[in-house]
């Protein structure tokens, strides 16, 4: 699988996906809160689906 995201934007997936789950734990305690784990899934392995579909990629590597 190829990664599609950069660093600074898996950073930021990360901290919001964690951000997210914390609202099953604190705040209003409701599932929604369970949303964040597709910014943290996605923010982990590097690769977004969506921006495969539509062809962006923020990643500097090049491909060979």
């Amino acid at each position: 699988m190829l990664r599609n995201e950069g660093t600074l934007d898996r950073a930021l997936r990360i901290i919001a996906g964690l951000i997210l789950l914390a609202l099953v734990f604190i705040g209003p305690k409701t599932l929604w809160g369970l949303v964040g784990l597709v910014p943290l899934i996605t923010g982990l392995l590097g690769n977004c689906p969506v921006y495969q579909i539509f062809g962006f990629n923020t990643c500097p590597l090049k491909k060979g």
